[in-house]
């Protein structure tokens, strides 16, 4: 079951070949991502990962990991603070800021850190799990005495 401030966090690290083929997938294939001579020329000196590509990584951690299978990814917000870059380890720090236990619902903080503890990415999700989201006998037990 799902706790109220729970945290739980994952690292991981896309190559390059990923972020290509993350282009090719989405149609996005502006330079900055994709071409290290454009990107060269850029602010950020070397190619960047799509915003959205980092940000996936929440969907394969809301379905597989945390809460886990049986989660209905119904809404993110994102702000992207910093740019990420391939082949770079990143931690994705996710956080249960509140449970609605009425529809099995957590609103979750979804943070994305560089190796330097900084933030380039940062959001909030509503995730659905009939079966990790709901309340527990104990739980149900003292709200009746309540």
């Amino acid at each position: 079951m799902i706790q109220l401030n729970e945290v739980y966090k994952h690292e991981f690290k896309f190559s390059q070949a990923q972020v290509n083929l993350f282009a090719e997938v989405t149609g996005d294939k502006n330079p900055v991502h994709t071409d290290p001579e454009y990107a060269a020329k850029s602010i950020f000196k070397r190619p960047i990962m799509h915003g959205m590509l980092s940000a996936s990584l929440f969907s394969k951690v809301f379905g597989t990991l945390f809460p886990g299978e049986g989660t209905i990814y119904l809404k993110q917000s994102l702000n992207f603070l910093k740019p990420m870059y391939a082949d770079t380890v990143y931690e994705a720090v996710f956080t249960v800021k509140e449970i609605l236990y009425d529809k099995n619902r957590a609103i979750v903080e979804t943070v994305i850190y560089n190796d330097e503890g900084k933030i380039c990415t940062s959001g909030e999700a509503v995730v659905m799990n009939t079966e990790k989201i709901k309340k527990n006998s104990l739980a149900t037990e003292l709200n009746l005495k309540s």
